[in-house]
């Protein structure tokens, strides 16, 4: 009789274990590694592991995760990987298809910028969802709003109008005031050959573009400067002379009417810098340029904890979560070093629409339609390397009326770009 009521009780006893244990939560024993290259998902997982009890996440803070995605077998594998340049063909064969997330209703496409989802999406499926992106604008000083005959949207017909009619001259006919010059940001000159179909779009680990455009951009460029500022030189020596200072401050003078920047750069300004200053979008043909970084998420194909890193993308990609997110980073005053969601706006409309403009007031009623978004083509995970030394230096070079030698081609950098740089 001992022995059958000692068998029960330990059956009973292997029972109420099972069940105790069946009630528990599964805890996530190994933390969701998540590779990242925006300093922005510090603060993102902090708020993600005070919240989540049973699941955790840490951070790796990663230059270029595109880049870093090549040598991923050398360390601890990731589980999500969230930055720039993740949709090239040297890239996008290390993540995992995520359209069921959509299609169980746990992330929903038309919370998204519809334009913007799609940019995720390779062979109709769902590989990549968008985090963040910018657009450019043209800031000006609000004093000087009568120059500018326009609201929210401004085109280059526009600018060299407005421009030219801010240009004065003193007595010695020199330059006191120039409204803009194109040879002043090479940056502006690369968004001018986007706007009017350059076309750049990855080739294995080089680039190809529309000639044609670039060609009229450059004729178009030179005759801008020479009948609103005279020459290149002249602009660069004023820019030199007078525009020394950040570009917010170039503004604030007597001396130019516009400047070049884009949302990220802009917005985070404190209030200080940016109370008097005004901006427009600018656009062609009603297209605004989305920025080249559009900042993605994807999940790790070798991913060791895909279970776990599925509640993450779903809670960050959330409208609440995401409002929690910009409320504690203006309560820690992380707004004035960062823009937004991971630098720039939210892929999720209503999240642009409802809270930025309480903590960024001047997006209030600025926010463009979706239908003026015109998507970068997929470059290659390597082109900020080369816009910078083959694209802005080619467009510089070319666009100058007093250079007299024949600039190298695009052809010639990219092959000097390939010694250099493989």
């Amino acid at each position: 009789m001992k022995r059958i009521c000692l068998a029960l009780c330990i059956v009973f006893s292997i029972v109420f274990l099972g069940c105790k244990n069946k009630s528990k939560p599964i805890v996530n024993l190994n933390p969701i590694i998540i590779w990242t290259e925006s300093p922005d998902f510090a603060s993102c997982v902090e708020l993600f592991n005070a919240t989540h009890e049973n699941e955790k996440a840490i951070v790796i803070y990663k230059e270029s995760v595109s880049k870093a995605l090549h040598s991923v077998s050398n360390e601890q594998v990731p589980d999500i990987v969230i930055g720039s340049w993740l949709k090239n063909s040297q890239t996008r064969k290390y993540f995992s298809q995520l359209d069921f997330l959509f299609q169980e209703q746990q992330i929903f496409r038309s919370s998204f910028y519809s334009k913007i989802l799609d940019y995720g999406m390779l062979n109709d499926k769902q590989y990549l969802i968008p985090v963040s992106f910018n657009l450019p604008a043209i800031i000006f000083n609000k004093k000087n709003e009568s120059y500018v005959e326009s609201t929210h949207l401004l085109n280059v017909a526009q600018i060299k109008q407005f421009a030219g009619n801010f240009n004065k001259k003193n007595k010695s006919d020199v330059y006191t005031a120039i409204g803009y010059a194109p040879s002043w940001d090479p940056e502006f000159l690369y968004e001018l050959a986007k706007l009017n179909g350059a076309q750049f779009r990855e080739k294995g680990v080089s680039f190809t573009w529309n000639p044609q455009a670039i060609e009229n951009i450059i004729t178009s460029t030179k005759e801008w400067t020479i009948a609103r500022n005279g020459s290149t030189s002249i602009e660069q020596n004023f820019q030199f002379k007078y525009l020394f200072m950040p570009k917010y401050r170039q503004v604030s003078t007597d001396h130019c009417l516009f400047a070049y920047e884009t949302s990220n750069n802009f917005f985070p300004l404190i209030d200080s810098q940016n109370s008097s200053l005004s901006f427009r979008w600018l656009e062609k043909d009603s297209h605004i340029c989305i920025e080249d970084d559009i900042v993605t998420m994807g999940l790790y194909k070798h991913s060791k904890n895909k279970n776990f890193a599925y509640k993450f993308i779903v809670w960050f990609n959330n409208e609440e979560t995401q409002k929690a997110l910009i409320e504690r980073k203006h309560k820690m005053n992380l707004d004035i070093i960062s823009f937004g969601i991971a630098g720039g706006f939210s892929a999720i409309k209503a999240v642009n629409e409802k809270y930025y403009p309480l903590y960024y007031r001047q997006v209030l009623g600025n926010m463009p339609s979706e239908n003026y978004f015109e998507l970068p083509k997929i470059l290659p995970y390597r082109w900020p390397n080369l816009k910078k030394n083959v694209i802005l230096p080619f467009l510089q070079e070319s666009c100058n009326t007093d250079e007299k030698k024949e600039c190298k081609t695009i052809e010639q950098r990219i092959q000097d770009w390939k010694k250099t740089y493989f």
